[in-house]
């Protein structure tokens, strides 16, 4: 599947958003949308109709034996969700530690823009990219 994606570093709080491409097999952060009782921010909407992905990745924080978070579970009502809104094929990614990997990358770089500072939007491009680098892409949800 060519074209443009849509990552999502997935929070009670706060919803990271990255886009990416086939092509390039490479992320940006986009955006930090905040959630409000586990519902679609209003916002993505514009973020959607704008980029027009091909599909969206979720990132899951699965437990250090692999099984299932409070969290990871939330992030795939939350991908549920979005393939219902968007009508999107929506894949899943295990996600462990990205917020660590993310924080790395803010710190490395010498970037000022405030995207590239967005800790949960960064995290997102990070599971974006894995998802694009990955040789098994899953089934979709």
């Amino acid at each position: 599947m060519n074209g443009t994606f849509f990552g999502f570093d997935f929070g009670t709080k706060r919803l990271g958003v990255a886009v990416g491409q086939s092509v390039t097999k490479t992320a940006r952060p986009l955006v930090t949308l905040a959630m409000k009782n586990g519902t679609l921010p209003t916002e993505l909407t514009a973020h959607i109709n704008e980029w027009q992905p091909k599909a969206l990745i979720v990132g899951l924080a699965l437990q250090p034996d692999g099984s299932h978070s409070k969290t990871s579970l939330l992030a795939q009502k939350f991908g549920r969700r979005l393939a219902q809104a968007y009508q999107l094929p929506v894949f899943f990614i295990e996600e462990r530690l990205t917020s660590v990997a993310a924080q790395e990358r803010i710190r490395d770089t010498d970037s000022t823009s405030l995207y590239s500072r967005d800790v949960d939007a960064v995290a997102a491009a990070i599971i974006l990219e894995s998802w694009l680098n990955s040789d098994s892409k899953g089934e979709p949800t």
